[in-house]
């Protein structure tokens, strides 16, 4: 058995597809390519298969990372250029690596998810730059989030690492954000926009880069 990490993108054309139908998705794609992954033991096997942190519908990402256990060795170069011959359009193999069998789960890795946040604003760029001083500033920021019958609550500015003002033109602001992505909670970049006062509904979001303990 194998062990392939592997390092994907996620485009437009993907982003309202949930996080079951991708899993769906690359089994579909192993099977016409041809890759037997490896399956779990019980009474309902299951492709062994793993992804990092699921993405969140309306997202795009160049920074998506998978685990999968193959019931055989493959050459990884052998293996994306398989793969990514049977993909749709808007997904995509950049990398993939053998990692041992006895490492620590994908998820049990993340430790961080950095952004670039695109929204609409009406403040100026010193208004905008300084909102994020502002926030940086703090030592926490008590924030509730409604989730259907139930208020999480949570100190939102301890999930947030680096903030910063890329760019702004025509009204359109660029953020960068580095947030945290364990399992003592995630930062999500609109509840972090909306805290700035800046714009509750992001116009895009993008994953740049997924930070694994080394």
């Amino acid at each position: 058995m194998q062990r392939l990490r592997i390092k994907y993108q996620r485009g437009e054309n993907l982003k309202f597809i949930s996080h079951l139908d991708i899993i769906r998705l690359w089994q579909r794609t192993f099977y016409r390519a041809g890759v037997e992954p490896a399956y779990s033991e019980g009474f309902n096997p299951h492709p062994r298969m793993a992804l990092a942190s699921p993405l969140p519908v309306g997202y795009t990402s160049r920074a998506e990372f998978m685990d999968l256990y193959t019931s055989g060795a493959l050459s990884p170069h052998y293996f994306e250029d398989l793969i990514n011959r049977q993909l749709p359009e808007g997904i995509k193999i950049l990398q993939s690596c053998v990692v041992p069998l006895e490492q620590d789960s994908l998820q049990a890795l993340v430790r961080q998810a950095e952004y670039v946040v695109t929204v609409r604003t009406s403040m100026s760029l010193s208004e905008c730059r300084q909102a994020v001083d502002d926030f940086m500033a703090k030592d926490s920021l008590v924030w509730q989030l409604q989730r259907q019958d139930k208020v999480k609550e949570y100190d939102l500015r301890a999930q947030v690492a680096e903030l910063e003002v890329l760019a702004l033109a025509d009204d359109m602001l660029r953020l960068r954000m580095l947030l945290q992505c364990d399992s003592k909670g995630a930062g999500r970049p609109e509840q972090l926009t909306k805290a700035l006062g800046i714009s509750e509904f992001p116009l895009s979001v993008e994953r740049i880069r997924l930070v694994l303990e080394a």
